[in-house]
């Protein structure tokens, strides 16, 4: 299990800590005995089991020898974390860290790494990941771990996990039940959990599942201070504010085909979901003129996702179509409003945006082999559209509301893409794969009903990755790429921050950004003594999407001539089974990010607002030998740099975060973990400089200081099978 929490920092991380945690990513990487590095290859090899074809069970599986690259992973390696579902066995795969789908329109290229029975996921409701926790551990025969180069599937770069899942699979359910209690300021969490039937009959696969991802968020405390330009107390606030989230989910997954000439996929998910929040502050202030303060915001909103694919045989390769259809309607109200000690008229603000947002792609792939080359040829569409309404009113003396014209807060985005993608993967040599990807999107963007006329953009992209094997238990990958991105379809339109009394104007001249990325991974397998992975990138990134001064003193989100971003990222697992401390082990993903973009206000190089740039997720694990029992801790250390408006400066963080958990993996066919959250009473924080106009041009108006406690938060697990 990894733990993980957030961690902000607003002065940056002292030099000091920076190059200890740098020490210790480099001491993860190579902290195994010398011995290790010389000795384990043939251990390596030995623990690999044979791979077999996932999507023809009628060919006998070749030996590993005939499958360069390929790590598997059978049941066996798993049964002491006794999984219940596909998803606990995938995140027990050493030094491998699994990364979601990111959420671009359309479907596009491939970015999640993990795929089921050697197939990409089309659906965008969860994808993979969604549908492997939704999977019996029973279900599954191995897990491979590949090179993405040496895939016929263009986008993924470095591992990728193929889940072998059988395709006679008996009937059987999952469920799992997480209730959670907070020490302070929030209600309990009672009815977070999932249940999920599968299996087959004859040809067809299924599953339903219904879930709900319940959040229950609270911080509060009165060390919150807004003090002046020369560091004299304005305010001194008492806060406690609270989240309530319920997003139910009934879904529908239907496979047909089994091991058949034809195959089609449909996924079917309805999913309503609410959402409540309150900020309560008591504002305590020098010139007398003390107030409560209170915020609250409500969501009532549905959504649906359709999508379905379906390929069959044709002309000595395979043909594959794709559809989906996604729409979500999400209603948001928030009321804000100020009531005085000295019996002022209150006042306050109440801001509405009814959004919907829908989307329709159709897809096609055609894939085939000749000789050594494996291609890939794709077309896609996909047609977008966002319609948001604003209101926005002022609070008057009699308590009614007055309404306040914003019109540039109402409007409809809609876009339609064109992609075309042809794809070459081959093996160079036993040691060395090669893919190359190429083609262009033809896009036509803007808001519809407005003088102006949708503005269109035709765009090349593509890719080109190398991954190498030099030696038993090393591996490495290189990846190239030109990439196209997207922007997000409410910055056209005016927004307003309500809580920190900050909006920005509507810009319909917004620009996709664009990005030249390299990145590059080292791996190095230990056998018994585990596994490790390094990552280096550089983006050269331009139209990045930033805040621009509009007119003399208009803020919006528009476009930056160009920025750069460079990481390194070290993802680890540590065996102690060598030392003698049997059924231990250490993950440990480390990170750092650096980026430069030139402010539009002072014309000097900064970091990108906001920029996720370091990080360190370390858990430790113990599966006491011989027994059903489990306990293990974590820490996690998240870093992000500076956000930057127009007329403030602001960064909040968080923790850092420790945790520990104790696990029963058996009491009566339950497993039952119960994890405490925040032991080392980790903190929220926010710092504010707001300054009187343009930050290059006016003086500071005052600054904001909040240290918000969070307190220890209870869970407990229930999950099993049935």
């Amino acid at each position: 299990m990894r733990l993980t929490c957030r961690y902000y920092s607003d002065i940056g991380m002292p030099a000091r800590l920076r190059q200890g945690i740098g020490a210790l990513a480099l001491a993860i990487a190579s902290c195994l005995p010398a011995a290790a590095w010389a000795g384990q290859d043939a251990a390596a090899q030995d623990s690999t089991a044979q791979a077999g074809v996932a999507q023809d069970r009628t060919v006998a599986p070749p030996p590993l020898s005939a499958i360069a690259g390929v790590k598997v992973y059978t049941p066996a390696d798993f049964a002491r974390f006794a999984p219940t579902t596909a998803y606990d066995m995938l995140s027990q795969v050493p030094g491998f860290t699994i990364r979601a789908a990111d959420n671009a329109r359309g479907l596009g290229q491939a970015s999640e790494n993990v795929l089921i029975n050697g197939q990409r996921s089309t659906d965008k409701a969860g994808g993979a990941i969604a549908q492997l926790q939704k999977i019996s551990a029973a279900d599954v025969e191995r897990i491979e771990i590949k090179e993405a180069a040496s895939l016929g599937i263009p986008g993924l770069t470095g591992q990728v996990a193929d889940v072998i899942v059988r395709s006679d699979r008996k009937g059987r359910g999952n469920f799992s039940w997480n209730p959670a209690v907070r020490a302070h300021y929030a209600k309990a969490r009672w009815l977070g959990g999932s249940i999920s039937y599968s299996g087959t009959t004859g040809d067809l696969g299924y599953t339903f599942s219904l879930e709900n991802n319940a959040g229950r968020g609270a911080t509060g405390g009165n060390d919150y201070r807004v003090l002046s330009p020369g560091g004299a107390l304005v305010e001194a606030r008492d806060q406690v504010q609270w989240n309530a989230s319920d997003d139910a989910k009934l879904s529908a997954i239907l496979k047909y085909g089994g091991s058949g000439p034809a195959q089609a996929n449909l996924t079917l998910d309805v999913d309503p979901f609410w959402n409540r929040g309150n900020n309560f502050q008591r504002r305590l202030r020098s010139d007398g003129n003390s107030n409560n303060w209170n915020y609250h915001s409500r969501t009532m909103g549905f959504q649906y996702d359709i999508s379905g694919d379906v390929s069959v045989p044709l002309g000595g390769g395979r043909l594959k179509l794709i559809g989906l259809r996604h729409w979500e309607h999400d209603p948001l109200l928030v009321d804000q409003r100020s009531v005085y000690d000295s019996g002022a008229p209150s006042d306050g603000i109440r801001y509405g945006q009814d959004t919907k947002v829908g989307e329709t792609v159709g897809r096609l792939e055609y894939h085939w082999k000749g000789g050594a080359n494996d291609w890939t040829v794709s077309l896609e569409r996909a047609y977008n559209r966002l319609s948001q309404v604003s209101t926005l009113a002022s609070l008057a003396p009699d308590g009614s509301y007055v309404d306040i014209p914003f019109p540039q807060g109402t409007g409809i985005v809609a876009e339609t893409r064109y992609e075309g993608i042809v794809s070459l993967s081959r093996p160079l040599s036993r040691k060395l794969d090669l893919q190359l990807a190429g083609g262009a999107e033809y896009s036509r963007l803007g808001e519809v009903g407005i003088a102006s006329p949708p503005r269109h953009f035709f765009r090349p992209k593509g890719s080109a990755s190398l991954a190498w094997r030099p030696a038993a238990g090393w591996d490495a990958s290189l990846k190239l790429e030109r990439k196209v991105g997207q922007i997000s379809f409410g910055d056209f339109l005016a927004n307003q921050d309500v809580t920190n009394n900050r909006g920005n104007d509507a810009n319909p001249n917004l620009v996709p950004p664009q990005s030249w990325e390299v990145t590059g991974e080292l791996g190095r397998n230990f056998g018994r003594w585990g596994k490790t992975r390094l990552k280096l990138y550089r983006y050269w990134v331009s139209d990045i999407v930033d805040h621009i001064p509009v007119g003399v003193d208009g803020d919006a989100v528009g476009n930056l001539p160009r920025a750069t971003r460079t990481g390194i990222e070290s993802i680890s697992t540590i065996q102690f089974d060598p030392l003698g401390w049997r059924g231990a082990k250490l993950d440990a993903d480390i990170g750092f990010e650096r980026s430069r973009v030139r402010d539009p206000l002072t014309g000097l190089l900064r970091s990108i607002s906001n920029t996720h740039d370091a990080f360190a997720d370390l858990t430790l694990r113990h599966d006491v030998p011989g027994t059903q029992f489990a306990w293990g801790a974590g820490l996690s250390y998240q870093h992000y740099g500076l956000s930057y408006y127009l007329d403030e400066v602001n960064q909040n963080w968080e923790g850092p975060y420790a945790s520990v958990f104790v696990e029963l993996k058996n009491i009566h066919g339950v497993k039952v973990n119960f994890q405490v959250f925040n032991i080392n009473d980790g903190h929220v924080r926010f710092y504010r400089t707001v300054y009187t106009g343009r930050r290059n041009a006016t003086p500071i108006s005052f600054y904001e200081l909040q240290h918000q406690r969070v307190g220890p938060i209870f869970t407990l697990t229930l999950s099993g099978s049935f």
